[in-house]
């Protein structure tokens, strides 16, 4: 895998892209508590979770 490049290495991240990523972690926990909450099975938010980040590779691949 020597063909990644991590994004805080390559160069220095505005305040504006922190803040989006730490705004995108913080909602995606919220929604992962409610669904345990609502008594969703872990295996199926997983599956969800897996499921979306196939769809957004598939969209970065095709672009």
């Amino acid at each position: 895998m020597t063909n990644i490049t991590r994004l805080h290495h390559a160069l220095p991240l505005s305040p504006a892209i922190n803040n989006a990523v730490k705004e995108l972690d913080g909602a995606i926990a919220k929604a992962i508590d409610a669904a345990k909450a609502a008594g969703l099975p872990q295996g199926l938010v997983v599956s969800i979770l897996h499921g979306h980040a196939h769809a957004q590779t598939l969209s970065m691949i095709k672009s």
